[in-house]
């Protein structure tokens, strides 16, 4: 929002404080003003000029050699290259001395063997945008539509002496998108009087309602219509000075009519459109939903197809405007317009976004019904209007207006203590500084002990709870002056829960095992969603997915992992070792939130381990993967309490899989990915496991224990069993275990042989056992009683007998 400093000022006395000031004062209270621009910086010399004679220059055919008055003694010769310099007109003239922006210096000078004295000057030349240049005056000179007297000062007459303030205003403060608006802000900060305007309208003895009728079909969209008949105006340039506002706040001036809807659009907040009354085409106004299909052409020459989300303003059979956005070129004031129908409404914000996006047209009028208006300025704006059009069109506004009203909307009534003030501000304000804060508003109010109850205008839609009565009087009162203190509470010192420490353990013990950490999206196929999921439920759909790969909430880690192996491979990096330790998503049921799970996932392929200079080179099998789990479930003190048990999952190969278990329960699974899912991937031989990470890292564990080195020497007995193929060696070392007692310190198998010299079906497995006692040394006879033991429990369990 630009802010005219000089139009500031018709509202609110500025006296002693000048813009910089002012802007600062802004900004500290809660509007951020990011500059002031003086609009005749680097300008001076510039006085109004009289074209007294205007001929070719006899030496050039694109320049005019013209005599002007500029106050002086004497007219002045000026040589100007302008094709709409004429005898009569009053223009801009740059006095010889003078400086133009960019420090250009205006210099005595001969053109062609003509002297020149000065030069006659565009809008362009004084630093002003091309787009806010009216359509007369965009190629040539600027010419005073109005009687100046020559020797005056032109910036002035102009409004070029002005300084333009700059707000960032933000979506909540839209009160501020009107000068209205700014001068109560202004009027607050300063604590001064405010002076609005009170429109005064002379109305004909014919009445509106004989000329117009208005039907809304869509209150919902258009709670609030009204219109208003002006007759016999005259079309021709506004007044310099409106001109001179309209393009300080960025809007091209057009003619007197539009330049008028477009000040009290800047002046009251509240957009209203002007359509020519003798080519609207009927006598009624009907506001609805456009027509699928429906087209309309806008005042830009541009035909627009419509859908039954656009909000439209017919004449009962077409659409003339884009309701709140722009209007029909067919309906548009031209030069020859008499009569106008002047809309003032109340539109939805939602209804304008949508068609303003889906159009691609950002107007002014759009962005402030998009953050809402005030539904209390919607009549007094149309007065106004009808007022100006009196004054500068020459204009006869006919009795009363038409309208169809659904509108109400009741100011906020909010009540809240003082005590809750202080207590979130941090200030000891008493209830006499918070009454005067809101008087200073002009928000009324109502004290009863240590309560106030305000009511909040309608043009403060932002102010709806307590928390926004609180940051009013914290701006007002000024955030510098809120004391500085510090928070009293106890002090805890920061600590990690044992999830936390476990969980940094686990990564950082896969990180020094060789996997890299991966983060991988949360979102899926639906055809990857349950892809090796350990557990399977109805997928989590989201409403309004970005695409269909990302429309589906995962239940398993490894499809995206599986996508970065690809990845990587595709690249040339034929080793990868990765992990994730990442949350899953479980249905619970429609519209309820899933239940969300973490879980650890890892993936390897290619070589783990190479040592060149021994000729030595690890690929990635079954026991890789299985061992970097064990070393992690030893780190947690766990490996006591878990068993892989041989599995068959899909998507997973029949042979190399295994589901993990912890004191029983299951936990997760490893193995190779099924020759078919690396296809599919189109990556090679890959090992994958994923775990219920919160079961592994809340499992009971007891605390560290050190064992002193042993002072007696051990004994180790080797056994080769041979057993049925389907007896796997982990059932094997349990029973082993079990049978051993506290003598059996470890069992460590080292052999497998399956071959010609064993039955079908049968397989030798090697065990080496470790026995001895920390208090004394063993004997064979002791030893070899337990021995004798565990042989028996292996064949009683199992068959398995001793391989000679």
């Amino acid at each position: 929002m630009l802010v005219s400093y000089k139009w500031l000022q018709d509202y609110v006395d500025l006296t002693g404080v000048s813009p910089q000031e002012l802007a600062e004062k802004i900004t500290n209270s809660g509007i951020e003003v990011d500059g002031v621009q003086a609009l005749n910086e680097g300008m001076k010399g510039l006085v109004v000029g009289h074209v007294l004679e205007c001929e070719r220059h006899p030496n050039a055919d694109k320049l005019s050699k013209c005599l002007v008055d500029i106050g002086g003694e004497e007219p002045v010769q000026i040589i100007c290259g302008a094709p709409n310099v004429a005898k009569g007109q009053k223009v801009i003239v740059a006095k010889v001395g003078a400086v133009l922006p960019g420090n250009f210096k205006i210099k005595r000078a001969k053109l062609r063997g003509e002297e020149s004295n000065g030069m006659i000057c565009s809008l362009q030349e004084l630093g002003v945008e091309s787009k806010l240049i009216s359509k007369e005056f965009s190629d040539g000179i600027f010419v005073f539509p109005e009687d100046v007297t020559p020797g005056e000062e032109a910036l002035e007459k102009i409004n070029r002496d002005d300084q333009v303030l700059e707000f960032d205003l933000t979506p909540n403060r839209a009160d501020c998108l009107s000068m209205i608006g700014v001068a109560y802000e202004v009027a607050a900060i300063l604590d001064r009087d405010l002076k609005l305007p009170e429109p005064e309208v002379t109305e004909s003895g014919e009445k509106a309602s004989d000329y117009i009728s208005v039907k809304v079909e869509a209150p919902e969209d258009n709670p609030l219509y009204v219109a208003k008949i002006i007759k016999n105006v005259k079309i021709g340039p506004s007044p310099l000075w409106m001109q001179g506002r309209l393009m300080a706040a960025g809007i091209r001036p057009h003619n007197n009519v539009v330049d008028i809807t477009n000040y009290v659009l800047l002046e009251y907040g509240q957009p209203l459109h002007a359509f020519d009354y003798d080519r609207f085409g009927s006598k009624e106004v009907v506001i609805r939903r456009a027509k699928k299909g429906e087209k309309l052409t806008t005042l830009d020459e541009v035909t627009r197809e419509l859908t039954e989300d656009h909000l439209v303003i017919t004449n009962g059979k077409e659409p003339v405007a884009l309701a709140g956005v722009m209007g029909g070129a067919d309906s548009e004031v031209k030069s020859d317009t008499t009569t106008i129908l002047l809309e003032s409404a109340y539109f939805k914000g939602q209804t304008i976004r949508k068609a303003s996006k889906d159009h691609g047209l950002r107007s002014e009028a759009s962005s402030r019904f998009e953050k809402g208006v005030d539904p209390d300025r919607v009549r007094q704006a149309a007065e106004r209007a009808a007022e100006l059009l009196i004054k500068y069109a020459g204009g006869e506004v006919l009795e009363g207006s038409v309208e169809d009203n659904y509108l109400n909307i009741e100011p906020a009534v909010i009540s809240i203590s003082l005590e809750k003030i202080n207590r979130i501000i941090g200030t000891n304000i008493s209830m006499a500084e918070v009454e005067d804060i809101f008087r200073r508003l002009r928000f009324e109010t109502v004290t009863d002990n240590d309560v106030i109850t305000v009511t909040v205008p309608t043009r403060r839609g932002d102010i709806t709870i307590e928390e926004d009565l609180i940051e009013e009087v914290a701006r007002l009162y000024g955030y510098d002056r809120v004391p500085t203190t510090l928070p009293v509470s106890s002090s805890t010192p920061g600590y990690l829960t044992d999830y936390q420490r476990k969980r940094r353990a686990v990564r950082r013990f896969l990180q020094g095992a060789g996997l890299f950490q991966a983060i991988t999206y949360s979102l899926t196929s639906p055809a990857k969603a349950g892809k090796l999921a350990l557990e399977t439920r109805e997928p989590v759909k989201l409403a309004m997915p970005m695409s269909e790969d990302r429309s589906t909430l995962r239940m398993s880690l490894l499809p995206q992992l599986l996508e970065v192996v690809k990845y990587n491979l595709a690249r040339q990096n034929d080793s990868v070792a990765l992990y994730e330790a990442g949350t899953v998503f479980l249905s619970k049921g429609a519209n309820v939130q899933p239940e969300e799970r973490e879980h650890l996932a890892g993936a390897i392929t290619g070589v783990v381990q190479e040592n060149l200079w021994q000729g030595e080179k690890k690929t990635a099998d079954f026991f890789v993967l299985k061992g970097i789990l064990q070393g992690m479930f030893a780190l947690l003190g766990l490996e006591d309490r878990v068993e892989y048990r041989q599995a068959v999952i899909e998507g997973m190969h029949p042979g190399r899989t295994a589901e993990i278990y912890l004191s029983g329960e299951r936990i997760g699974f490893i193995g190779q990915v099924h020759p078919a899912v690396q296809k599919e991937y189109d990556i090679k031989e890959t090992y994958v496991f994923e775990l219920l990470l919160e079961s592994v890292l809340r499992a009971d564990t007891t605390p560290l224990q050190y064992t002193a080195i042993p002072r007696y020497p051990s004994i180790t007995r080797d056994i080769a069993l041979v057993v049925d193929k389907e007896i796997v060696a982990g059932e094997l070392e349990k029973i082993i275990t079990e049978a051993g007692g506290s003598l059996l310190k470890e069992v460590r198998i080292f052999d497998l042989y399956e071959g010609e010299k064993l039955e079908n079906g049968k397989k030798s497995i090697a065990f080496s056992l470790k026995y001895y006692d920390p208090e004394r040394t063993l004997t064979d006879e002791e030893v070899t009683k337990v021995h004798e033991q565990v042989l028996e429990k292996v064949k009683e369990k199992t068959g398995a007998v001793l391989r000679g």
